[in-house]
Order: structure tokens, then sequence, then C-alpha cells
């Protein structure tokens, strides 16, 4: 990330700030890596460390699926309606791993009453349908359809979403998400034919100083348990911040493909990095422009890597039987391609609409008992030639 600052700090670190009664600011340095990575400085009214009370912790996550089949699997999560009365209980987790998590999220309220921090994980939200603001100690952030919202560890936020059609993809990482190393320089700028470039990086624009004192709980995520802590003052008591550590939004939209003559791997579509995995986007473009180009992918055997996608909007050429909403995996040992009749389709065709969310990751990824509802039985049988498009019967394994 770059530099950002928001309100006021003082002219150097760790000295004396003071409020306008005489009494100092509270400096909190929020860092990575210890005191190696980025971090930034934020400077309090209250100090950041006045709990008020500890409540009961509640357990939090879902069981992973016990000796499933090394299948070729679909997710048919389409038509999924509201997943939870708010935005902790409607987040399902449907494939997981030690490294990252995928879930989806529909809440039935579209505010939150209370504070979340993931303590243990950054995250990323796709905001596939849904408008709102994210408000965080690093202020105001406004959210919108087709944003990746990215969320370094122990952000402290709440989430406001319009009245509408609400549906997220939430990626939870272990290890830091980070813009993909090989697109910046040695200073970490993105390089000029990086698809995407500092003026597509939104910062929270709007710092909110919340000097109110009472009860706010804040809900944290820790080693699989909600710890409730009530403090007495708002966590959004800042009067200014500055660094490298902060929440922002990146759209799909401003993700610009790169293409050539002939078709291109998935790496061209990376969007983020992060330990044992990668984010990519699909987005509309057009198609290679050799004479005797195939514009649908070649078939490919994973050999270390699981891959996931997330469809979001359009047909996806090379699959059929797919709807908007809904997952592939495509496991490491087996071999996937298009679907039967979808190459010679695809010749001739000079552009495509799609819009899709790819995590491959170098560590399997295993169900959950959350994703039992929507496996579609069929899938793996798609690639015969007399299998129809109407795959998508749900069942157990």
């Amino acid at each position: 990330m770059y530099y950002h600052r928001l309100g006021k700090t003082p002219p150097k670190r760790h000295t004396q700030f003071r409020q306008p009664d005489g009494s100092l600011y509270k400096e909190e340095l929020v860092s990575s890596e210890g005191f190696s990575g980025i971090y930034s400085n934020l400077y309090h009214i209250h100090p950041p460390t006045q709990i008020k009370e500890v409540r009961e912790a509640e357990k939090f996550g879902t069981k992973r699926v016990a000796e499933y089949k090394l299948l070729q699997t679909h997710l048919n999560t389409s038509n999924v309606g509201e997943t939870g009365a708010e935005y902790l209980s409607a987040r399902k987790t449907l494939l997981i791993n030690n490294d990252c998590s995928l879930s989806i999220c529909s809440p039935k309220k579209r505010t939150m009453d209370y504070f979340y921090k993931n303590a243990e994980g950054d995250e990323v939200i796709f905001v596939h349908d849904g408008k709102g603001t994210l408000t965080s100690q690093f202020g105001k952030l406004e959210i919108r359809q087709g944003d990746y919202v990215v969320i370094p560890r122990t952000v402290i936020y709440k989430l406001d979403f319009e009245l509408g059609p609400l549906r997220l993809l939430i990626i939870e990482s272990a290890s830091p998400i980070e813009t993909v190393k090989r697109y910046r320089n040695q200073l970490g700028q993105l390089l000029e034919h990086s698809p995407y470039c500092e003026r597509d990086i939104r910062p929270p624009q709007e710092l909110v100083t919340d000097t109110s004192k009472g009860e706010f709980l804040v809900k944290i995520k820790k080693q699989g348990f909600l710890h409730h802590y009530v403090y007495a003052h708002s966590p959004l008591d800042l009067v200014g911040w500055d660094g490298f550590l902060w929440p922002y939004a990146f759209s799909i939209h401003d993700f610009e493909p790169i293409t050539g003559r002939i078709h291109q791997p998935p790496p061209v579509h990376q969007t983020f990095q992060a330990h044992n995995f990668v984010i990519c986007s699909f987005v509309p473009r057009l198609f290679d422009y050799h004479p005797k180009a195939i514009p649908a992918p070649y078939n490919h055997s994973n050999i270390d890597s699981d891959e996931v996608l997330y469809y979001a909007e359009g047909n996806f050429m090379s699959r059929r039987g797919i709807e908007r909403g809904s997952f592939t995996l495509h496991p490491g040992g087996l071999p996937h391609g298009p679907h039967p009749g979808t190459v010679e389709k695809s010749i001739g065709a000079k552009e495509t609409h799609e819009l899709a969310v790819m995590v491959d990751t170098f560590h399997p990824l295993h169900l959950t008992e959350d994703a039992l509802p929507y496996l579609d039985k069929n899938y793996p049988m798609s690639w015969t030639d007399n299998a129809g498009n109407g795959f998508n019967e749900v069942n157990t394994p």
C-alpha cells in the first residue's frame, strides 16, 4: 500500500500531542510482522485499552466434511436468499483450509449494532450485490457493487448497507492480502504495465471522531470464538492517523484485462496475492486475435493447486449449467476444461462480458457442512458427451 493520512497528527511519531484541555492524545501503533511490516499510527482521545466488561465468548465457525471424495464440485448457490439474521451469523463458510476460507453472506439486517474485529485474518469482501458504507477507526469508506473491500486484521469496523439486493463473497486469509508483487517496483509503486494503479485504490475519505462514552460492543474473532469486549468509549474516537495499513476498496470494474494473440493463462487475471493462494478477476475483454485462435481455455491438469471460480455476471463460455452466484471447485489431481461443445462454439467469438472471481490455493480446500445443501451431485459427470445442461440436482455426498 501507499502512505495515507487523515485528520490531525503530530510532526513526529511518539512525541507529545496534546488535546485542547492539555491532556495527551493516546497514540496507538497498529503494526504487522512485529515491528517489521507495514503499520499505521492512530491518535485516540481515550486509551484504546479502556475495557468496561468482557462477556462470555461464543463458538464461531463451521466443521469440515470428513472424507469428501476427489471430485470436480459445483456448489449451486445461485438462488440463495438471506443466509442469516445479521452480518456475522449470515456468514456461511463453504470452503476452507489453513490458509484461507470462502464464505457467502446475505444478511437480513442491513446495519450492525456492534463493531467487529478479525484478530487472526485479513478479509476481502467482494460486493456482488449491494451498496453501503464501511466505517472503521480509519474513517468512512463508501462501497458499491463490484468492489473488493480489503480489511487488514485487527481493523475494528461495522457495515451499513442500503435496502435492496445484498450478496457478499468473503475471502478470509491467514496471511496479509497484498497487491501482486510482480506488478510493483522496488519502492512498491504499481508499475506502468500493471492492470491497475494507485488511482484505482480508494482509501477511507472521511474521518469519524466519536467522543461519546457508554457501552460499545466489539466482537473479536480469534481461534474459533467470538470474544465479546465492551469498551467504555467509542472505538471511533480518533482525531487522526497516518501510515500504510488501512482498509480500502478496489473495483473489479477497474481491473484492466491483459490479452494476447492466443489464449492467456489465468495468472494474467491475478489481482491479489497472499501466502499459498491468489485472487484473480475475470472481466469483460476482447478475445485472442490470432487467425486460428481458440478463445475457450485449453484442458488443464492441476498439479499443485485447487481452483475455485465464483461466477458473478454473464455467461462463462467454457461452462454449462452454471448460474450467477455459484461456485465451482476443480481440485488438484484432476484435469478440467471446457464442457463438450463449448470449444467449437467459441471459435470466431470476439469478446466476452463475463465477470468472475477466482481463488487458486496451493493446499487442498475442504468442503464444510454448510456447503452440503448446495452440492450438485451430477457435476462430476458433466464433461461426458451425453451430459445435458441440467446437471444441477442438489444432493449431499
